[in-house]
């Protein structure tokens, strides 16, 4: 258990936004994804405590990328489920730094004390959505890179086109406007 001072004033009102953000739907499909990766049944519900009892240890989520990308994390390291905490964030450390390497960027990814804390649960589900995503399990299929190459002719061919966001010389303008006169209104 994280023994944090309680929050007041704008950090709890930023703390309840971020409370509010999780969506249990998404965090079942999360441990559903991790307990069919991993070949273990356990409690897939969605509600934040048992989210994070399920994922506090490492343990699975080591199994998970080593499921994935097998050797990823010693399996020594987590053969013995750990009870100190230092030792439960070091494999959660772990586990994060292969999720990376595996592809799940940066802004997916959710910080250690984010889990073990349940600072962030809902940055926790993202993650391990994008990691889900990256493999192809769920989510929308990423999108592949579509480079293209242009000749110089063709780059300087468009420096003579004025593009639309840039205004154009057509339609309404603002000729006939006479700035400091009178207006001229007539009956």
């Amino acid at each position: 258990m994280a023994y944090r001072a309680t929050k007041s004033g704008l950090a709890a009102e930023a703390q309840g936004k971020i409370k509010g953000k999780y969506d249990q739907g998404e965090a079942q499909r999360a441990l559903t994804f991790i307990s069919q990766k991993i070949g273990e049944s356990f409690n897939t519900a969605g509600d934040m405590d048992n989210f994070q009892s399920q994922l506090k240890d490492g343990v699975k989520l080591c199994k998970l990328v080593n499921a994935i990308k097998p050797g990823s994390v010693s399996a020594k390291k987590y053969e013995k489920s750990p009870t100190l905490p230092f030792k439960q964030m070091e494999l959660i450390g772990l586990a994060i730094d292969q999720m990376k390497a595996l592809g799940v960027p940066d802004h997916e990814m959710f910080a250690t004390v984010d889990l073990h804390e349940a600072q962030n649960l809902h940055q926790c589900v993202i993650g391990i959505s994008a990691l889900a995503r990256k493999i192809g399990a769920y989510g929308p299929k990423e999108a592949e890179a579509n480079k293209r190459d242009f000749t110089e002719e063709q780059l300087k061919a468009g420096q003579n086109i004025i593009g639309l966001q840039m205004g154009t010389n057509k339609g309404a303008n603002q000729s006939g406007m006479n700035i400091g006169n009178t207006r001229h209104i007539v009956d």
